[in-house]
């Protein structure tokens, strides 16, 4: 079977939110997925005693997948790891269950929630909970960049 090769949708390059960012080089449909946010399995507790809590850098590259890991971006990553926060996001992170029921085989996926244009930044809404107060410390930490008239001014969201 001979495999197709699709022609490239996106690039990477410089952001004007933050640090790198992942740019639509063509249009991008509604609904359409992008791209898999991959990186290295990990259980919770080997990205904890890697990372900490995370809650003191403002800064990560790991999703928690499931109840049972966390996609370790810095290790394996791809260009996903570089799509930034956005407060009115074109797109948003689907995770996909295994069909078998596998977990380990979950996976996310990055995909549009409206038409993209050609030269637009990808962004979605990282949706970070930290279960510690968030201080004015902490939200200067996570502070949100993105440049909408919605925008929240941090990235953290209310503990559920």
């Amino acid at each position: 079977m001979t495999q197709v090769s699709r022609p490239r949708r996106f690039i990477t390059r410089r952001s004007p939110i933050h640090g790198n960012g992942v740019f639509a080089i063509s249009a991008i449909a509604r609904g359409e997925h992008i791209i898999q946010y991959k990186g290295k399995l990990l259980i919770q507790a080997e990205a904890d005693e890697l990372y900490g809590d995370g809650g003191e850098t403002g800064h990560t590259f790991l999703f928690t997948l499931n109840d049972d890991y966390v996609i370790d971006a810095n290790q394996q990553g791809n260009s996903a790891r570089w799509i930034n926060h956005g407060c009115t996001p074109n797109c948003r992170a689907v995770v996909e269950e295994s069909a078998g029921g596998d977990r380990r085989r979950d996976k996310v996926m990055i995909e549009a929630i409206r038409a993209i244009k050609p030269g637009e930044e990808l962004t979605y809404d990282y949706g970070i909970v930290l279960e510690v107060p968030h201080t004015t410390r902490l939200k200067k930490l996570w502070i949100c960049r993105c440049g909408s008239p919605q925008c929240t001014g941090t990235l953290l969201k209310p503990k559920r």
